[in-house]
């Protein structure tokens, strides 16, 4: 059986890196890449040697080298501040946000290829760049973009798998049922049971990754419209990219929101490895489970309401504003409701962030989107009102590290201008995006051979024991 598809199509683009001269030291990995005639999969085949020679070059010279020290707060506090994981694709720094492959969001949306000049990047563009380190051309992005629709293929079982669920189950229960109907299809599982060598894990790894990447748009589509449109499907326009298929596949084919669109992915498509869904899908796919039940995982824990479930209950917490106290709210009445919010024992959903320490770039890019393109809109103005009164009252509160505005407190606002208002739909957006970065960081979790991931755990007692003996020694 033949487990890998030809990308023929792919075969003959050129990279071009350019433009990268102002980039930071800690991105020079990227700055030496050189450019290439080969495609995607096959630019991933040269890096592949080069990297795995580094790593162990880091274990054999750097192994014992201590990361920090562990104490009892880290362990009782979800692990927070605890280094323990290596994650390629992206690295979160707590002043200046996400860089992807060392690159700034802004500098993401400088470089990246966009669908016009001076456009949003396309995220086939990111998926490049997270997948090899390099910016790619145009011509490479278009061709992915090809490469993926070719992919955008869903078997009728998964519609059947969704459609037995009661109508209303959550989007992420319906859309998480359909990833694992597609596990079906696994070449990964195909190649392991036929004994493939580890050493080539990495390459039905890629296949799986991108072809769930790609389908992963026609499924979440699929649940939407069973729910909130009667059911009324959409079929893939071969004219466009990722995020402006995605958009139409619901059912809004306005420009602005088609670059809202390929905006929304790429700023969601990896946050470092630690985030809940970005760190399931590493844990289960450290098993050699395939990307299909890793990514399924990761879904479940995205759809927690302190994790990617909290995108939906902004826009919910913001209506409730304007259904008590009007559009035209002032800032003292707004300062009330926070207030109340506060005083009744539940937080402003969208402040805040687990490691963040200054406003998330992701909510700044968002809003220069909103100031270009629906500068006068009602809930829009009522987001920026938010911005000046609730982070003074949570510092006052004095209980938070970071009271700062994140990526959630603002995608609502965008998506509901644009016509795409049910809220609870909004976490299964932020799933197809992302899969971007899972799928990117577990070809290469194979790619370099990553272990089975096995922390040691500990009890209260044994916890007591240890500390009492470290006291009096």
């Amino acid at each position: 059986m033949v487990f890998f598809r030809s990308v023929n199509a792919l075969s003959k683009l050129r990279y071009r890196l350019g433009q990268q001269s102002n980039l930071r030291d800690s991105v020079r990995w990227l700055q030496t890449q050189t450019s290439t005639d080969l495609d995607l999969r096959s630019q991933l085949k040269e890096l592949i040697p080069e990297q795995q020679e580094r790593l162990k070059k880091i274990k054999a010279e750097y192994g014992k080298v201590q990361l920090g020290n562990i104490t009892v707060d880290m362990v009782l506090g979800g692990m927070r501040g605890m280094t323990g994981l290596l994650w390629e694709t992206s690295l979160l720094d707590p002043d200046e946000g996400i860089r992807f492959r060392g690159l700034s969001i802004p500098e993401c949306q400088k470089v990246l290829p966009g669908a016009k000049p001076g456009g949003e990047p396309l995220p086939e563009g990111l998926l490049w760049l997270l997948l090899t380190g390099k910016v790619p051309s145009k011509e490479q992005v278009d061709a992915l973009s090809e490469e993926l629709r070719s992919r955008a293929i869903v078997p009728d079982y998964v519609y059947k798998a969704i459609d037995a669920l009661p109508i209303t189950a959550h989007p992420m229960t319906q859309f998480t049922t359909g990833v694992m109907a597609l596990q079906v299809q696994s070449e990964f599982q195909k190649a392991y049971d036929k004994g493939i060598h580890k050493s080539k894990y990495w390459e039905p790894t890629f296949e799986d990754s991108l072809s769930l990447i790609a389908q992963l748009p026609v499924v979440a589509s699929y649940v939407y419209r069973r729910i909130f449109k009667d059911g009324k499907v959409i079929p893939v326009d071969d004219s466009l990219d990722y995020g402006a298929n995605f958009s139409h596949l619901l059912g809004f084919d306005d420009p602005k929101m088609h670059e809202l669109m390929r905006l929304y992915v790429t700023i969601h498509s990896d946050h470092e490895g630690g985030n809940v869904s970005a760190h399931t899908g590493h844990l289960v796919a450290s098993a050699l489970s395939d990307p299909y039940l890793s990514f399924a995982a990761a879904l479940n824990g995205l759809a927690g309401p302190l994790h990617g479930l909290a995108n939906q209950e902004v826009l919910l917490w913001i209506k409730s504003v304007v259904d008590e106290v009007g559009e035209n709210v002032t800032t003292e009445q707004l300062k009330d409701y926070v207030w109340k919010t506060l005083n009744s024992g539940k937080v402003v959903p969208g402040f805040g962030h687990g490691v963040l320490r200054k406003t998330d770039p992701r909510y700044s890019c968002q809003r220069v989107f909103a100031l270009k393109h629906l500068p006068d809109d009602p809930l829009f103005q009522l987001v920026s009102k938010l911005y000046e009164v609730v982070p003074p009252i949570l510092l006052e509160l004095g209980k938070v590290k970071n009271p700062w505005p994140n990526v959630d407190a603002h995608s609502g606002v965008l998506l509901n201008h644009f016509g795409l208002t049910e809220a609870r739909f909004f976490t299964v957006l932020f799933g197809v995006s992302r899969s971007i970065g899972i799928g990117s960081q577990l070809i290469w979790d194979r790619a370099l051979g990553l272990p089975l991931e096995r922390p040691k755990s500990v009890t209260m007692e044994s916890l007591e024991n240890y500390c009492k003996k470290a006291a009096s020694s």
